[in-house]
């Protein structure tokens, strides 16, 4: 007997779609063009770069057929600035993430990760893309000699997961005071890591909020009082 699915995505299959985003590349030797899902792929020409799927630069590169490029975003500068902002600057809101290209005249459908240039070598350097956590981890194991400091990136990661984190978690608490929050500039991965505790403490207040529902009509039955009487003196009220 099958066990039921969890509700939204998984991990794994949140890190399997963030494989379709596009990095860039500079190929060791030249290979032919490739008609993929996705659409064509052009031929690569070493030394020139090009922006391909991270599945295939991670496929090339353990192959020791290209070199990955990290995006801005990945170097140890933009990271520790990102940091700052997340703990010094705004600690109640998360960074924003970056700002979406103009759509090209020929499409009226907007675009959304994975299919933006977020993680490319012309990305922005002050923004976390959505796939922003898995994709640095998954740069950092398969290529980490493509950084200039991978140790540093490495832990620089992890303060900003371990503070994003504590963001969300913190945010979650205005929930039992009946509020919202943003959650603006969440990426992928840490939208599938929290939603088993955000799901929970939802689940948790409905239950509370049930329970004294309950207590409460207990209550005006024991002293005598009916929803129905405040009916009764509203329409006495119209007559």
């Amino acid at each position: 007997m099958a066990l039921p699915l969890p509700p939204g995505l998984t991990p794994p299959e949140i890190a399997f779609m963030c494989e379709m985003e596009l990095v860039t590349i500079i190929p060791r030797q030249r290979l032919e063009g490739l008609e993929l899902l996705g659409g064509p792929l052009k031929p690569l020409n070493p030394p020139q770069r090009a922006s391909i799927p991270l599945w295939l630069a991670l496929l090339l590169k353990r192959q020791r057929r290209a070199n990955i490029i990290p995006p801005p975003w990945l170097s140890p500068h933009s990271l520790a600035a990102i940091l700052k902002f997340e703990t010094e600057d705004s600690p109640v809101a998360f960074s924003p993430p970056p700002r979406l290209p103009p759509l090209p005249p020929s499409t009226t459908v907007p675009l959304s990760s994975p299919f933006l240039p977020s993680s490319t070598a012309d990305a922005a350097a002050d923004a976390l893309p959505y796939h922003w956590l898995e994709l640095g981890s998954m740069l950092l194991e398969a290529a980490p000699d493509d950084f200039d400091d991978a140790d540093e990136v490495r832990k620089l990661l992890r303060g900003l997961r371990e503070a994003r984190m504590a963001k969300l978690r913190q945010s979650v608490e205005v929930l039992d005071a009946g509020g919202g929050f943003k959650m603006n500039g969440v990426g992928g991965m840490e939208l599938g890591e929290a939603r088993s505790f955000i799901t929970g403490v939802v689940d948790g207040l409905r239950k509370i909020g049930k329970s004294r529902e309950e207590a409460r009509k207990e209550r005006d039955r024991e002293n005598g009082y009916s929803p129905s009487q405040d009916y009764d003196d509203d329409e006495m009220d119209m007559r």
